[in-house]
């Protein structure tokens, strides 16, 4: 009987320590960024060897993986099902730039660290390029239904970046609705 238990036992106490091993590297992936997140930084911060990263992370692909699982739960991507529902093309729009640019609020710092890894970063840059193939198809669904599909693709690709909610909301001020209000209407004249 002592036997299972100390299985279990065991199992939990390395769950946990993968649980402070994943932490740490998303501390650390939002902060410094992953291009200068270091295995020994990761190690440190999760109170662990370096060994016992490496233990439970055979590689950095595996942790990275982890990791970005790990940040995606704490902070998903917007449900945009029933703002892609609405049947007027730029009402769509709006609610979804408003759902958008409301989850850009909520993980600025984060995604601006991303961003600017993924340029020296190839698992970073792995990452970041889903997002953007992601936003893409976003872009061609909101395109439907509207007039002179090419300008308006464009242009919705272009509303849809972070880059572009940064400017509008953080450089030139607007509110997220403002913003989402103001991109509707410049589409519509694309």
């Amino acid at each position: 009987m002592k036997r299972k238990y100390e299985l279990k036992e065991r199992a939990r106490r390395q769950a946990e320590t993968r649980e402070r091993i994943v932490e740490a590297a998303v501390d650390l992936h939002t902060s410094v960024g992953p291009a200068r997140t270091t295995i020994s930084a990761i190690a440190e911060r999760a109170g662990v060897e370096r060994h016992t990263v490496y233990a439970h992370f055979a590689d950095e692909r595996r942790l990275f993986e982890a990791c970005s699982a790990h940040w995606a739960e704490r902070h998903p991507f917007p449900d945009l099902g029933r703002s892609l529902g609405i049947s007027d093309p730029e009402k769509r729009l709006q609610a979804v730039l408003r759902d958008l640019y409301r989850w850009y609020e909520e993980v600025e710092s984060d995604v601006a660290i991303f961003r600017r890894d993924a340029q020296v970063h190839e698992l970073n840059a792995e990452i970041v390029a889903e997002d953007d193939r992601r936003l893409a198809e976003l872009a061609d669904e909101l395109a439907r239904g509207w007039p002179r599909r090419k300008p308006v693709r464009a242009s919705i690709g272009h509303v849809l970046e972070f880059e572009t909610w940064r400017s509008l909301v953080r450089r030139q001020g607007l509110s997220r609705a403002q913003a989402a209000a103001a991109i509707a209407r410049l589409v519509d004249t694309a």
